[in-house]
Order: C-alpha cells, then sequence, then structure tokens
C-alpha cells in the first residue's frame, strides 16, 4: 500500500510553489497528505515519479489541482443556512445599501453561486446584486460558468430546496436536455467568475457579503489567519462572511474584529476595521 511521509509532503508542496506559484505549504498535513495520496494511485506514481511528473510536465499541473480541489458540493446545502441569508442577512445588508456586492471564494462548480442567486431571485433583488465567484481550478471555474448539472443531481438538491422552503421548484429554473439540468443563463447576470488563489491571490475588491464555506477546513492554523485576514480587508464594516458548519474563527487573530450573528449557521459580522 501507497504511503507518503512529510518530508516528502514538503519537497511536492515547495516545487508546486517555486515552479508554478501555488502555494500548499500550509494547507492541513492531514487533508494534503490524503489527496496526494489518491493521486499517485489513480497516476500509478511512486514519490519520485510524482516530483519528477510535477517538475517535467506542466500540463500535469492542471490535474494535480483538479483531483486536489474539493469538489462535493450541492444545492441548498444546508438549507437552514439558506433560510438565515433569506431572511436575516440580505435584508440586513439592504438596510443599509439597496446595492450590495458578494464574493463566493472557493465557488467550485457552482452549485452554491446558482442556490444563492435563486435566493436574490425570489426575494427580488437579484437586479441590485454584484456578484465575484472565484476558485482556485480553472476546470470547475468552466463547468460553473455553464450552469448545467447531471439530471440525476437533482434529486437531491430538489429536496435540499423543498426544506429551504423556496416559493416554487427548482424545475421552474431549469430545462432537461440530453440528461442534464441546463440552469437558465438570466441567473448568472450579475457574476463574474475568475480564477483567484486564496492563498496568494491580491485584494481585488469590497464587499457587503462573503461566502467561503468549507475551504478553510483543509487550512493549517497559520493558513486560516492569512486567509481570515483578506477576508476581514475585503469587507466593508459590517459585512458579513459565512463559513463552513465545522469551521471556527475562534483560533483566529482576526476574530475579535467580528461578532457572531448566528453561531450554528458560522455566520459573522465586521464591526472593527
Amino acid at each position: 500500500m501507497l504511503d507518503i511521509d512529510i518530508a516528502d509532503l514538503k519537497r511536492i508542496s515547495a516545487l508546486i510553489y517555486q515552479k508554478y506559484n501555488y502555494d500548499f505549504r500550509n494547507y492541513a498535513m492531514s487533508s494534503f497528505r490524503r489527496r496526494v495520496l489518491r493521486i499517485m494511485e489513480l497516476k500509478k506514481l511512486s514519490v519520485d515519479s510524482f516530483l519528477e511528473k510535477l517538475n517535467d510536465t506542466p500540463s500535469f499541473i492542471t490535474e494535480f489541482l483538479y483531483e486536489l480541489t474539493v469538489n462535493v458540493t450541492e444545492m441548498f446545502r444546508d438549507p437552514s443556512f439558506w433560510r438565515i441569508m433569506r431572511e436575516e442577512i440580505v435584508p440586513g445588508i439592504m438596510l443599509n445599501n439597496k446595492e450590495f456586492k458578494i464574493w463566493h471564494a472557493g465557488c467550485s462548480s457552482g452549485e452554491e453561486v446558482l442556490s444563492m442567486n435563486i435566493v436574490l431571485k425570489e426575494m427580488g433583488v437579484l437586479q441590485n446584486v454584484t456578484m465575484i465567484a472565484t476558485d482556485l481550478d480553472l476546470s470547475m471555474l468552466e463547468k460553473a460558468r455553464t450552469g448545467i448539472y447531471p439530471i440525476q443531481s437533482m434529486e437531491l438538491n430538489e429536496k435540499n430546496y423543498y426544506r429551504f422552503r423556496g416559493t416554487g421548484s427548482l424545475k421552474d429554473y431549469y430545462q432537461e436536455k440530453n440528461g442534464t439540468a441546463v440552469f437558465d443563463k438570466d441567473l448568472f447576470m450579475n457574476v463574474s467568475f475568475r480564477q483567484h488563489d486564496l492563498v496568494a491571490g491580491e485584494i481585488f475588491d469590497k464587499f457587503d457579503l462573503i461566502l467561503c464555506r468549507n475551504v478553510m477546513i483543509y487550512f493549517n492554523q497559520t493558513l486560516q489567519n492569512d486567509v481570515l485576514k483578506k477576508f476581514h480587508e475585503s469587507l466593508f464594516k459590517y459585512g458579513y462572511l459565512a463559513i463552513g458548519a465545522k469551521e471556527s474563527l475562534i483560533w483566529c487573530d482576526y476574530a475579535n474584529r467580528f461578532i457572531v450573528v448566528n453561531s450554528e449557521e458560522k455566520i459573522y459580522k465586521k464591526i472593527k476595521d
């Protein structure tokens, strides 16, 4: 059975950083190890051949990123979270701003972006929102841009939407074509998709709401601190940050610049610059 030690993982992350400027040096080591081993098994590579392929075959980094990034997602995941978005967070933002900006950081294949825009459309405010959706993985961004998903995934998505208590049915928003669900392009009229590295990427705008759910769980403490600092600087004062159910700001240096809005759904508000 394949295995890999910490020294080899550090060699791999150092090579990727030096050659491609993707920084995995502060990813949670257990998660990084698990995913590197999976790629080695899929490609039938030893540690040395893995490093050689990374060094000599630039196209391999694209395959590596695809396998490394976590792309398990669904629409209206955690329906209670989306109810809080509809009933508290969006109305809270709109008390002071008729028009506002949202950043989906680590948007993967776009199901969360689509969920947010359906919420906004049903609230009648979609036209008031500018949205930027970013991810490290270009192939996931391309999938997100299309708004096309396997029809078999719609059963779970529809159940989540029902539990969210939407105004109709998900079928109101897509057409079935050749075994796929093709979502209405109007749902993406306000979205700009772009590649962005949460670790090394620059701060590029200011937002009223940032969603970064189930991404920081794969970072170590140092990287969580760095990313939270970036989010803090990317939020307007009194802007909101939503993270994953298993994530926490409690150990982060910037935690005292936020207050907890909803502890169960892990939603915070920036109160200090």
